[in-house]
């Protein structure tokens, strides 16, 4: 109560005072970009992703785009030490997608490697995929796959860069006939859920299905 009453928590946007579990205000989540994309039909992340690996379905919560609030969000989740930003943007999520009955059986988070997960203090998708996990009943398993070489983030990479992958993933547990749903914060060129996928692809007869927070226009 302390805290609240000197240190209050304000909008990212405006910064005008907010509730503690709020991330913006109401005026400025209207500035939002959110794509609405159907998750069972074409949109542009399943455009892209046909080109690198058989998928079956997608989804991004927001635009990704110069400038805009969505962008700022993100930056607030992996920069900012703002984890709990991550249960936010899911229940952002849960108010769009619906699985039917056609829920994926496992859900898996692009992993950190352990010096980079040792400077940030958490992986900023964790708590995202355990609070979409526990809405969904859908299971996580943050050890399957592991992140082979320490590297500055996307956002920092040239075109270039962003297109190689020196084998930058490895599974490491036996994992067959799943439909697994690959969870990742940005969508940029679809490289490093292209080599995630294939990894799982090979491991057995898996099915690959995306879910993106952000998708970069």
């Amino acid at each position: 109560m302390i805290l609240d009453t000197f240190f209050p928590n304000r909008c990212i946007h405006c910064n005008r005072i907010i509730d503690a579990d709020l991330l913006v205000c109401s005026l400025c989540f209207e500035q939002i970009h959110f794509t609405h994309f159907n998750y069972f039909k074409d949109n542009p992340v399943k455009e892209k992703c046909k080109l690198l690996f058989p998928v079956e379905n997608t989804f991004s919560l927001m635009q990704f785009e110069e400038e805009n609030l969505s962008r700022k969000i993100i930056h607030e989740l992996k920069y900012r030490n703002r984890e709990k930003t991550g249960k936010i943007i899911a229940d952002w999520v849960t108010e769009q997608l619906d699985f039917e009955d056609q829920k994926p059986d496992l859900m898996v988070s692009v992993p950190l490697h352990p010096k980079k997960l040792k400077e940030r203090g958490y992986n900023q998708l964790h708590l995202f995929t355990e609070t979409l996990s526990d809405f969904y009943k859908i299971p996580f398993d943050h050890d399957l796959i592991t992140r082979n070489h320490y590297s500055k983030a996307q956002a920092l990479k040239d075109k270039q860069h962003r297109l190689e992958t020196k084998n930058d993933f490895s599974i490491t547990k036996n994992i067959s006939g799943k439909h697994v749903l690959l969870i990742d914060d940005v969508f940029t060129t679809g490289n490093t859920l292209s080599t995630i996928a294939w990894e799982i692809l090979k491991a057995g007869d898996n099915k690959i299905s995306v879910l993106v927070m952000a998708m970069d226009v």
